[in-house]
């Protein structure tokens, strides 16, 4: 797959994904108490994980959509297609891992660094246009 395509292909999966995870959590948000009650740090990182999942799903639709107006693709760009994939992938991981156990919070320098390289390396693909 090239070009992105394997960025719309899992933007659709995560999409998905999210609608899933927002069904179960829906399941349970009514209780009071839920995860420690509303603005309890558990409930909140688990809000954040399941809205990560629908957000990283449009920014990988969306870098799919900016590959197919580049000239050519090159290595920045199969970079920055993976490390939006990894970031999408790790950032709810990360929220859910860090809800339970909090002395972990810096993992989330994964998954921000992956994204944040990412956006650096298209956006320099973009500017060369």
């Amino acid at each position: 797959m090239n070009n992105g395509q394997i960025n719309l292909i899992f933007a659709w999966i995560w999409i998905s994904l999210g609608f899933v995870s927002g069904a179960a959590q829906g399941m349970f948000f009514h209780r009071e108490g839920w995860l420690g009650g509303y603005t309890a740090f558990k409930r909140r990182l688990y809000r954040l994980a399941h809205i990560s999942i629908f957000a990283l799903a449009m920014i990988n639709l969306l870098f799919y959509f900016t590959v197919q107006v580049l000239p050519s693709p090159s290595l920045a760009t199969e970079i920055a297609s993976w490390g939006f994939l990894v970031g999408a992938v790790l950032m709810p991981f990360c929220c859910l891992i860090v809800a339970h156990i909090p002395k972990l919070r810096m993992i989330f320098s994964i998954p921000v660094l992956s994204l944040f390289l990412s956006g650096i390396l298209t956006g320099w693909e973009v500017f060369k246009l």
